[in-house]
């Protein structure tokens, strides 16, 4: 195992290497929407629906499951490299739209999927083969999850990160909880409520991607600072409090052009996102990736019974209004007991590991 991990850090250090395998791993099953090739000994995963920014669905979860099962049994297979067709994406999320009208409809898709996706992510977090992750493009919400649990994450200058949930009435899951406490400082808390968006090497900078490849050599990203690298005291400062009011109080005293743009920012969010993904990140610190999915799976749920994650799919996805009349409306109105229910056992129905 020494040896084939050493060797995968040698490919990975080859970006003209990885810039192959990621151009000419083809396929001629077209149609389908998740592609399984085998490159010499590396295990080839294609997330295959660039109309639709790759986005995961529950068929392609159960197509890439007993997959990654299977090359983990096979002494032939000696690592896995997961990428996204087309140029736009690696994967843009969670297939919302199917979550949304299963909700509605009251079908068990609003189970399944969150639970399966979730098992899948503890299973890329345990996979005892190097897995490589080409997160060339959008890699949001359920591309995150395909990704950010795997041994290495490549990035490149076209790699577009966030986790915008509490935009639509959810929050950061796929082990958000997990790794985004364990970012630098309270990066991870803000990235977590404003869904703010990291481009290219910054998404290796802060430690989202391990490493970090040039698709196009013209590009000149490197040269670049880092966004956040004049407000990263200033985050770490406004940040460092006891409840989202506390923080949205901050902001409003401190009264700099940064700390104004977050203030409207988070007056945009769900209220109710905005505390649940609060509490979220503080219980995630101290907790296992397999503890988080499990506290995860109980939120997505309380998700689902409520009102806000419908409305801002219809916002934001739907009409397109960008007016999402959220209930609660603000963050006075959130209960605590609220906010206790939603990360409550849900007995037998609790996601299994």
């Amino acid at each position: 195992m020494a040896l084939i991990i050493l060797t995968s850090a040698r490919r990975l250090r080859s970006a003209c290497r990885l810039q192959r395998i990621q151009g000419h791993v083809m396929s001629t099953k077209a149609g389908s929407e998740v592609l399984f090739e085998k490159v010499g000994n590396a295990g080839v995963i294609t997330l295959n629906r660039p109309k639709a920014l790759n986005a995961l669905n529950l068929t392609m979860i159960r197509h890439i499951y007993p997959q990654l099962k299977k090359w983990d049994k096979d002494s032939e297979t000696d690592l896995v490299i997961i990428k996204g067709a087309g140029d736009k994406a690696f994967c843009a999320g969670g297939d919302i739209r199917a979550i949304t009208e299963a909700g509605k409809a009251g079908d068990s898709l609003t189970q399944d999927l969150f639970r399966e996706e979730y098992i899948l992510n503890n299973t890329i977090g345990t996979y005892q083969k190097p897995y490589v992750a080409l997160i060339d493009g959008i890699t949001m919400g359920g591309g995150v999850g395909l990704s950010i649990h795997g041994r290495f994450r490549v990035a490149t200058e076209k790699t577009l990160f966030a986790m915008p949930e509490t935009g639509i009435g959810l929050f950061p899951d796929v082990g958000g909880g997990y790794f985004l406490p364990r970012l630098q400082g309270k990066l991870g808390l803000f990235l977590a409520l404003t869904g703010f968006r990291l481009k290219g090497r910054d998404v290796q900078r802060v430690g989202l991607a391990t490493h970090f490849v040039q698709s196009d050599k013209s590009c000149l990203d490197a040269e670049k600072p880092f966004v956040l690298q004049e407000q990263t005291e200033a985050i770490d400062r406004l940040f460092s409090a006891g409840s989202v009011e506390e923080i949205m109080e901050n902001l409003k005293k401190d009264g700099s052009a940064f700390a104004l743009k977050q203030t409207e920012t988070l007056a945009k969010m769900s209220p109710t996102s905005l505390k649940l993904t609060f509490r979220q990140i503080q219980e995630g610190e101290r907790m296992s990736l397999q503890e988080v999915l499990v506290m995860e799976y109980r939120l997505s749920q309380a998700c689902m019974r409520g009102n806000d994650f419908y409305e801002g799919v219809r916002a934001v996805l739907i009409d397109k209004d960008q007016s999402p009349k959220w209930k609660p409306s603000t963050l006075s109105g959130v209960s605590e007991q609220a906010i206790e229910e939603c990360f409550s056992s849900l007995g037998e129905r609790d996601l299994k590991l």
